[in-house]
């Protein structure tokens, strides 16, 4: 057994005997290990070289509950935000507005209008967004970082959905398509203020000479900009995210060092100090430093195959559930009292408590025999999984405790989200209060 899994063990036992775990409920719970976050946030800072201008602004999308984002901004990370929703996220969690990144290929008038108010990076996605900026800075002029999001079409991963740097990506302006490297060299001669240069190639899927191949020539195009006019104009690039994450076994890899071995092979001049960089990780960061934990509420056989019904499916493993082949999850088998299940594996069916057939976390697993009563443990979860979760059947969303261990063991847990009660339910299905319920209909 890894460590790692020493670790997770270490805190399932204790989340049992604290109660934090109740096999009376149908609710899972997802555990966020804060400990864990610091270690990933000061090996992206200690990759990069010392000196060389870089801002880390985390993926909000990745984990978006506040008091999660506020440890990442206590550990000295930005923040990158893609709704309205995810910015007020980022202002609660304490992010300083010049700390933030508003990257969205759907900007309102008045998302837009909020960001140039408060000093927020934006990173415009098309021509017509741009102009929707430079009507609001007529009327007001701004403190915000500006840029253009460039799509440098170097193609796609393993995973097509991940994908961003297609010659079709919804994302960004295409740097190849005819006519568009003028227009963008002709917007940015027109405005002195767009200082910027943005793009994403894609994450899960993606290999890292990909993802740098597609950053070199943003790298590129920005060094085209300034010689085309005469002086540094563009000062920045955001280079996005898009780590890819082992999901196969607890191993770290690739690593931020391997990723910014690949950037100095292919973009060796973001490295000169020429230009600031911003970096948008999320996945990367948080989904090893997390896992969900379920009990087993019954077991079966079907066509000799064991089956374990659990309360974790779609709503908190929603990618596994429907893309299995691209999102394949691990998991581990303990007993009621959270200890690691070992000896002889039976294959087996993980199943989830939504009501459809493809609810499966696993199909013909070899794991240790499933019982009623035992608890299933989804590692590598701490990003997109129990932080977002999918509302089907109007299943609860799950507890999720952030979790530190001390030197001497033991395991402390902090509340980050309570389990969404009945009463939340029906209130967000539109549940009016009593007092103000339609009258009864009279009796003819």
């Amino acid at each position: 057994m890894s460590r790692t899994a020493e670790r997770r063990e270490q805190i399932l036992r204790a989340a049992v005997e604290q109660g934090l775990l109740d096999p009376g409920t149908a609710v899972p719970a997802g555990f966020v290990d804060l400990d864990g976050i610091a270690e990933s946030v000061a090996a992206l800072h200690g990759a990069f070289p010392d000196g060389l201008p870089v801002r880390h602004a985390f993926a909000a999308k990745a984990n978006c509950l506040v008091p999660v984002l506020e440890e990442l901004c206590l550990n000295g990370m930005g923040c990158e935000v893609a709704s309205a929703g995810e910015l007020a996220q980022a202002l609660a969690a304490g992010f300083d507005p010049a700390d933030i990144v508003y990257d969205a290929p759907a900007k309102t008038v008045a998302e837009l209008e909020q960001a140039l108010r408060l000093g927020v990076a934006v990173n415009a996605d098309s021509f017509q967004e741009l102009a929707r900026i430079d009507r609001l800075l007529a009327d007001r002029p701004s403190a915000s970082r500006l840029g253009i999001r460039v799509n440098p079409q170097v193609g796609g991963g393993a995973i097509a959905a991940m994908s961003t740097a297609t010659s079709t990506s919804k994302f960004g302006i295409p740097l190849e398509d005819p006519g568009n490297r003028q227009r963008l060299l002709d917007a940015y001669r027109d405005r002195p203020w767009l200082t910027w240069v943005h793009t994403h190639v894609g994450s899960q899927g993606c290999p890292l000479d990909l993802i740098a191949q597609g950053i070199a020539r943003a790298v590129e195009f920005a060094e085209e900009i300034n010689e085309t006019l005469g002086h540094p104009q563009v000062v920045g690039i955001d280079i996005g995210g898009g780590l890819p994450v082992n999901f196969r076994s607890d191993e770290v890899t690739p690593g931020f060092a391997a990723y910014v071995d690949r950037l100095r092979a292919h973009a060796p001049a973001l490295f000169t100090g020429a230009y600031e960089i911003v970096t948008e990780f999320g996945r990367s960061l948080l989904a090893k430093n997390g896992f969900t934990a379920a009990y087993v509420e019954y077991t079966k056989t079907v066509g000799g195959r064991p089956v374990a019904i659990t309360h974790a499916g779609a709503q908190v493993a929603t990618r596994t559930v429907f893309a299995p082949d691209a999102w394949p999850l691990r998991v581990d088998a303990h007993d009621s009292r959270g200890a690691a299940k070992h000896g002889r594996t039976t294959r087996q069916d993980i199943a989830g408590p939504c009501c459809f057939a493809g609810d499966l976390l696993a199909r013909n697993r070899p794991l240790p025999l499933l019982d009623v009563g035992d608890i299933v443990v989804l590692p590598d979860t701490g990003a997109y999984y129990f932080s977002t979760p999918f509302l089907y059947n109007s299943l609860p969303a799950p507890a999720v405790h952030g979790v530190r261990v001390d030197a001497d063991g033991q395991v402390t847990f902090r509340l980050i989200r309570p389990a969404q009660t009945v009463e939340q339910l029906l209130a967000a299905a539109g549940t009016r209060p009593l007092a103000t319920a339609a009258p009864a209909l009279p009796v003819s």
